[in-house]
């Protein structure tokens, strides 16, 4: 047992050092005061000066960052409402004995199949379709095109979360308020929106970090007078990667752990709550018997 135990330890230890060790090179040369590229490895100092010239109009990464985070606002946005609402229709649709009910059940499920499929598909082909597909609507290629183009691969992120949710509840709640007399809007708002909120946060979250992260169909669908983070980042690494890039990601990535710290935060907040809430309806329950 202990040498399994020691091998395991080793195993480990080798995962997480091919995992965090480009992340830490990456923190590391971004308080280097050298301003050649990292591909020298040569490490002469420490220095803020890369973080202090991050968003200088002369590096140029304000406005691609900006375009990025309102491409990412406005997709979560949009995916949010389909996602969830189709999530919603799908899970909780009325089952049908009739023909036509059988049919409209397999159309159903059809369309849900075809739903994640964006996720699917290899990104150059989906990034080529859009392209094929914009040319032809005419639309002119810049924010709108690349606001609708992760739309078309968020949705499944936040559908895929949201109907795991859905499944997973009592659909008796939903069922005892209808017969209690609340409206289909009502049940809708105070009880499933309401359930399933923990998980439209969780798809919101990773659909806005596949959006931050997409390079493959921005670059199909980007217009000349839009450009986006990551190919901003393309641009500038070509010939290797410059100190301010270092400190863009570093900031990028404390940004992500505090997000997550504060999701953890809330979880666990959320679940004593519950706990206490459990506690208090069992005393209750006690004193009842009592």
């Amino acid at each position: 047992m202990k040498k399994n135990s020691a091998w395991a330890n080793v195993y480990m230890a080798v995962i997480l050092l091919l995992l965090y060790l480009p992340i830490l090179v990456v923190v590391l040369f971004s308080f280097n005061s050298n301003p050649g590229r990292t591909a020298n490895f040569q490490f002469e100092g420490f220095s803020l000066q890369w973080y202090a010239d991050l968003f200088d109009p002369v590096t140029g990464y304000g406005a691609p960052l900006r375009s990025s985070l309102t491409i990412a606002l406005w997709s979560v946005l949009l995916s949010a409402v389909l996602g969830t609402l189709g999530a919603i229709g799908l899970v909780r649709r009325p089952v049908r004995k009739s023909l036509l009910g059988r049919g409209a059940a397999a159309v159903m499920t059809a369309g849900e199949q075809v739903s994640v499929l964006p996720i699917m598909i290899p990104e150059i082909i989906l990034g080529i379709a859009l392209l094929a597909l914009f040319t032809l609507l005419g639309l002119p290629f810049g924010m709108v095109t690349l606001v609708l183009s992760h739309v078309v691969f968020c949705v499944p992120y936040i559908y895929i979360t949201v109907k795991g949710r859905l499944a997973s509840l009592d659909p008796g709640l939903e069922e005892a308020a209808r017969d209690l007399g609340a409206s289909p809007l009502k049940v809708l708002t105070t009880i499933t929106l309401p359930l399933a909120l923990p998980a439209v946060i969780s798809g919101c979250l990773l659909a806005f970090a596949m959006s931050m992260d997409d390079f493959v169909i921005s670059f199909f669908v980007n217009g000349p007078h839009s450009n986006t983070l990551p190919l901003k980042i393309y641009s500038s690494v070509k010939v290797g990667v410059p100190p301010h890039v270092n400190a863009l990601c570093t900031v990028m990535l404390a940004a992500v752990f505090l997000v997550v710290g504060f999701s953890q935060l809330y979880q666990a907040n959320a679940a004593r709550r519950h706990r206490a809430h459990e506690k208090k309806d069992a005393r209750k329950a006690a004193e009842g018997r009592a």
